[in-house]
């Protein structure tokens, strides 16, 4: 029996609403998840925070006054947010951090500046004025091992 695809579409219609009803218990269920997980991966987080580099202390006024040019936009929880921390903490970095979760001013700076709530977001002023946001722990972790990283001794 052949199904023309307006007739698939429509079954699928049919077919997916009855599952209405499960999205308060889904959202329920992540919810919880979340509220179980977050606290966990916040103590692994302490408990493998890596070494920082060591600079000599004019070094790293160098690195702290263009770290002031710098905002990464995060949740506390987000699994790809500690990615991007313990990057920071390894190189050093004391970059400005904003929760974009719970304040709403953060949250709204960062839809307005980024075009999207996605975190991490890392927001790059530079000497210009100019105004950049790296949206995505990839690329954000390779710019700062780019603009930082020590050279191996």
């Amino acid at each position: 029996m052949k199904t023309s695809l307006s007739t698939t579409c429509a079954m699928a219609r049919h077919q997916a609403l009855p599952l209405t009803p499960m999205k308060p218990v889904i959202r329920a269920f992540f919810k919880t998840l979340r509220l179980v997980l977050g606290p966990v991966m916040l103590l692994k987080e302490r408990l493998t925070q890596p070494k920082g580099v060591q600079r000599s202390p004019e070094a790293q006024d160098i690195v702290d006054q263009q770290c002031q040019s710098m905002t990464l936009y995060q949740f506390s929880t987000c699994p790809f947010c500690i990615k991007v921390r313990q990057e920071m903490r390894r190189l050093s970095l004391p970059v400005e951090k904003r929760d974009a979760q719970h304040n709403t001013a953060n949250r709204d700076e960062l839809l307005q500046g980024s075009g999207a709530t996605k975190v991490p977001c890392l927001k790059i002023v530079d000497a210009n004025g100019q105004t950049q946001w790296l949206g995505d722990s990839n690329a954000i972790v390779a710019y700062l091992r780019e603009r930082f990283a020590t050279p191996a001794a």
